[in-house]
């Protein structure tokens, strides 16, 4: 069942149908059948009552007569020259009997002697309870014999309301099988020849019912990365439920197109946002300095002076020129996996440097790192700069006396770290530019180590994701190696 449910409608619709049109076709064929052979018995019935009334009627001359010659020719000319298929319609053996159930003729002396009892006749053994048992017979009466093959039709042979006799007509129930069985090959030949025609015409009406569909199907398929063309797409037009369906999907993809297009624009906007922000924010961390050294120069032009002033002016401009130099070092990223691979030592290396830092705040650093002491395929020193600039920011964040949380595992594919402080939450506008340069909000430092991290993190096809609220602050890495 399941893997008729997992057919394309191209068969599934077809097949339905042929099996719809298969089943109806033999139900109406078996019972157009039954019915027949319900119409057949009746008919046969009908034609032995009027073959009997009929018989009856003109046997009545030759009983009062005591002419059994006359009652043998009439008893015998039904019966005459008979081809295979009246055969079947007509009666084997057609008995007249005397009021004391003796046979006076037959249609076959031979089989049924004038004089015997039906008991001692084989073909009528079975109506012997009735010749035995009911001494009024009506006019005429249907009987089967359950133990043999002989179905009876018996009438009463009457003169002025006086019964002369009794006219059996034997009929085989062997014949009504034949006749049954033709009417049956018949139905069946008719029947594969109806679904000759039916099941091609069947088979190309589901094709076309479900051809729509497929096209459906087969367009939302290309809906990816790319979005098809109106030229690519070939569905249905009709204002059924497969056309508004087709209709609908055209509108989706033009709006999808619409928001490409927009999503495009914006992705460019922010791009170009980020880049002027990026400027401004360089343009700054440089001018500062800048300024700073031009102002030393021109007190050192105006006013010139002893050894010390001189010493004053060239320390001011080496200071300017250093932060220029960490500025723009803090802006070129190098991830080549160069150095070292990582192990757990790197990480407590990390611990040991801020170690200063985590006492002067008297922080308390839960550390919960399960790594390997043998090493990893990661750049250690990459790795080390990222947990060391999430470890400093969360220290900075953090109120003395507060926690920070360092947990750090491995998998067969994934080292992930994260690094919990229960510092202030960030601000929802403040998450949107998180790891963009000089995006911090803090007073010292440049707000260049997220952007650092951040693109460590992307160029070693890792993840950073950082989740925020009222309990604090937590930055998490995965790196796969």
């Amino acid at each position: 069942m399941l893997i008729l449910n997992d057919l394309s409608f191209r068969y599934k619709i077809p097949l339905r149908a042929t099996v719809l049109v298969v089943v109806t076709v033999f139900l109406l064929t078996t019972l157009l059948v039954v019915r027949e052979q319900q119409e057949l018995q009746r008919d046969l019935q009908e034609n032995a009552v009027l073959l009997g009334k009929t018989l009856g009627q003109n046997l009545i001359n030759p009983m009062l007569q005591d002419d059994v010659w006359r009652a043998y020719e009439l008893l015998r000319t039904p019966l005459l020259d008979l081809d295979e298929r009246a055969k079947q319609r007509l009666p084997f053996a057609i008995v007249l009997f005397d009021r004391e159930f003796r046979v006076l003729a037959s249609s076959d002396p031979a089989r049924y002697p004038i004089l015997a009892y039906p008991e001692t006749l084989p073909e009528l053994q079975g109506f012997a309870p009735w010749v035995r048992g009911e001494r009024q017979i009506p006019a005429s009466r249907t009987l089967l014999d359950e133990a043999g093959d002989v179905l009876g039709q018996v009438s009463s042979v009457q003169a002025d309301g006086v019964t002369l006799g009794y006219l059996l007509l034997g009929y085989s129930r062997t014949g009504l099988r034949a006749r049954a069985v033709s009417l049956v090959n018949g139905a069946v030949l008719y029947t594969l020849a109806l679904l000759a025609v039916l099941l091609p015409v069947t088979w190309y009406w589901g094709w076309r019912m479900a051809h729509p569909l497929m096209a459906l199907a087969d367009n939302m398929g290309k809906v990816g990365k790319t979005l098809p063309s109106d030229a690519e797409l070939h569905l249905e037009t009709s204002d059924d439920e497969i056309g508004r369906a087709s209709k609908a999907f055209r509108q989706m993809l033009q709006a999808l197109r619409e928001k490409a297009v927009l999503e495009q624009e914006m992705i460019l906007n922010e791009r170009l946002a980020a880049i002027g922000r990026l400027t401004a924010g360089v343009a700054h961390e440089i001018n500062n300095p800048l300024g700073g050294m031009l102002n030393a120069l021109d007190t050192f032009n105006r006013h010139g002076g002893d050894a010390a002033k001189v010493g004053k002016t060239l320390s001011l401009i080496e200071r300017g020129l250093l932060q220029i130099r960490d500025t723009v070092s803090a802006m070129l990223v190098d991830v080549r996996p160069s150095g070292k691979p990582l192990t757990r030592f790197d990480f407590e290396d990390v611990r040991t440097l801020l170690g200063a830092e985590i006492s002067k705040k008297q922080v308390q650093l839960a550390w919960e790192v399960a790594l390997p002491d043998n090493g990893l395929p990661l750049p250690a020193a990459l790795v080390r700069q990222v947990l060391f600039n999430l470890l400093l920011n969360a220290l900075q964040a953090t109120p003395e006396g507060g926690k920070v949380v360092v947990q750090a595992a491995m998998d067969a594919y994934l080292l992930t770290f994260s690094v919990a402080n229960q510092g202030e939450s960030i601000p929802a506008e403040r998450m949107t530019r998180l790891f963009e340069p000089f995006a911090s909000s803090r007073t010292e430092g440049h707000g260049l180590g997220l952007w650092v991290s951040y693109q460590i993190v992307q160029q070693l096809d890792g993840r950073i994701s950082v989740t925020s609220d009222a309990q604090g602050t937590c930055f998490s890495v995965a790196l796969p190696h």
